[in-house]
């Protein structure tokens, strides 16, 4: 574990079970699962067999946010309706976003722009992890498709500012253990322990781990899927055709797929078909299915399971951009991570990334954000931008100005107000369990021009019903129920966590 990663003391539960249970046996023997008068002993921390509850007292909150592409300060900004959002931040024990940058000086930067970025690089100026400090986060998410936008160095320099501003992040690291491994928060009300991952990255971002003759790469904790697009059955016997005829010439060419002789390959379902290196399966209707990385998803969930084991609460991330921001639903697997990580202890699990809201669930007790959308969107202050930036709109750096090309990427995929539409997300625990999740509608600016823009306010009362009932029908599926009181969407839950 990193960060202040001690073993937390567990002065609560499994303690005074114990005791309890030693005055009704009369007897110093105890053992996993042995009845005694009415308690029974719980498992020690360490059992995979344990259910790894939270361990928090009443008054735990998580403030939850979505991502920060953030450029200049704005902390100290004299404005009613952003400072009250900070507010909100602050009165939560656990504040969270995702880190979506690299704050350097460019001025005195040694690194470039990398070839293979998150679609551009952005960068943020060396005071922006203080000011997000101020604004009132004390944890951080950084594994995302562009937290190497500047390469090894930028991504080093960020966590070591990210450091010195006493923001708790996790996500990157020197190898892929280091990356995938829990970063823990302390609190007043107990250790806290956040994993982070991306299903969205940069493939040259991907950390991984040593062996015995080869060093570890630096990098992203990730989480590589593979995709195959569902097809109706009339469009998926036309393509199964094609790919016969295409592995008809490739035979008579002497050419094998991937190397591998034709007696020698697996048998694949008769519902799937590869052309050309894609994926198509027989469906119902046109949508997109993936899969996990085993290997990745075992150091993922393992990862979860041991900070939980040595914290009092654990939050899982992803940064997870599938099957494309265009999309309010989210991809299967994303479904599957989030119950899988629940299962393996997570106590809240968020997703980022689709720079828009997405729906939320609430599966055994525990509450699932499956995106937030944004928190800071500075879109039109990227600057500033290398030539392969400026070549991708077809405009030329000598006729045009930084600020021009951030305008063009923002009109071409981000001209919408949901875009500049979130919510805070505040959960509430009391003794171990969620109770309540109250949901702070902002406004991005999508309307307001000048240096407001992309920046959070308490959105007025209008638009935030508007915020409140669209997550509402995003969350139905999921059979949550959200209400509206007073401007703020409430979800409330019972005795059994539902």
């Amino acid at each position: 574990m990193k960060k202040n990663a001690r073993r937390p003391k567990r002065h609560s539960k499994f303690g005074d079970q114990c005791v309890l249970t030693l005055i009704l046996a009369g007897t110093a023997t105890l053992a996993y699962g042995q009845q005694a008068g009415t308690a029974v002993v719980q498992p020690p921390r360490g059992d995979p067999n344990s259910t790894l509850d939270a361990n928090v007292p009443r008054g735990f909150t998580v403030a939850a946010t979505g991502d920060l592409i953030i450029h200049l300060p704005i902390s100290e900004e004299a404005i009613p309706a952003m400072q009250s959002i900070f507010a909100i931040l602050r009165n939560a024990t656990v504040r969270i976003g995702n880190f979506e940058g690299t704050a350097i000086d460019i001025r005195q930067f040694g690194g470039t722009c990398q070839a293979e970025n998150g679609g551009a690089c952005i960068i943020d100026l060396p005071s922006v992890p203080r000011d997000v400090k101020r604004m009132g986060f004390n944890l951080m998410e950084r594994a995302n498709n562009h937290a190497m936008d500047w390469g090894l160095s930028g991504m080093e320099e960020t966590d070591s500012r990210l450091d010195e501003a006493g923001l708790i992040h996790a996500g990157t690291g020197s190898d892929l253990s280091a990356a995938c491994a829990p970063s823990v928060l302390d609190t007043p009300m107990g250790q806290v322990a956040l994993v982070s991952t991306a299903s969205s990255f940069t493939p040259m971002s991907r950390a991984m781990d040593p062996t015995a003759d080869t060093r570890g790469r630096p990098g992203v904790c990730a989480l590589r899927t593979a995709v195959s697009t569902v097809v109706p059955a009339r469009i998926f016997e036309q393509l199964k055709r094609a790919s016969d005829e295409l592995e008809s010439a490739k035979k008579e060419a002497g050419m094998f797929a991937f190397g591998i002789p034709p007696e020698e390959r697996q048998p694949k379902s008769k519902n799937v078909v590869d052309l050309n290196g894609v994926t198509f399966r027989r469906g119902d209707h046109f949508e997109l299915s993936y899969r996990m990385n085993p290997a990745d998803l075992r150091e993922i969930l393992r990862s979860v399971r041991q900070g939980k084991e040595t914290s009092d609460f654990l939050i899982a991330t992803v940064h997870c951009h599938q099957p494309g921001n265009w999309s309010q639903r989210a991809p299967d697997f994303l479904v599957e991570l989030a119950h899988d990580a629940i299962d393996q202890g997570a106590d809240e699990f968020i997703a980022q990334g689709p720079h828009q809201l997405r729906g939320i669930e609430i599966y055994k007790g525990k509450p699932i954000f499956y995106s937030l959308g944004n928190f800071v969107f500075q879109n039109l202050l990227l600057a500033p931008a290398d030539r392969d930036y400026y070549s991708s709109f077809h405009m030329n750096p000598a006729a045009s100005t930084d600020e021009e090309l951030d305008y063009a990427l923002t009109k071409r995929g981000f001209w919408n107000p949901i875009w500049f539409q979130s919510v805070v997300a505040v959960s509430k625990f009391e003794h171990d369990r969620l109770v309540e999740i109250d949901l702070y509608p902002i406004d991005l600016g999508f309307k307001r021009a000048g240096p407001e823009f992309g920046n959070p306010q308490l959105a007025p009362p209008a638009e935030a019903r508007a915020i409140l009932e669209r997550l509402q029908r995003l969350s139905r599926p999921y059979h949550t129920v959200i209400e509206i009181t007073n401007g703020v969407g409430v979800i409330k839950l019972n005795s059994r966590g539902t």
